[in-house]
């Protein structure tokens, strides 16, 4: 899939043709992020998508170090 979106998106881009490209049927974070990457310039994301996007182990562990760090600031 990916290929095809880089071969399209060349073909528009080499003819000058003025449109732009959605990708549709996400059904994986990695399909927003390839989306991107392939310069889509729309993607449909449902809405279960996007909350996978931000339900990561690495941005819960963030959160809670920047909380902590934060804490420890207040108390200086």
């Amino acid at each position: 899939l990916k290929e095809s979106e880089e071969k399209l998106r060349n073909v528009f881009e080499n003819y000058d043709f003025t449109t732009e490209v959605i990708v549709a049927s996400i059904r994986h974070p990695l399909h927003v992020v390839e989306a991107a990457l392939t310069g889509a310039d729309i993607a449909t994301i449902p809405f279960k998508v996007i909350e996978k996007m931000f339900q990561h182990p690495l941005t819960d562990i963030g959160i809670e170090r920047f909380l902590a760090d934060w804490k420890k600031v207040q108390n200086k």
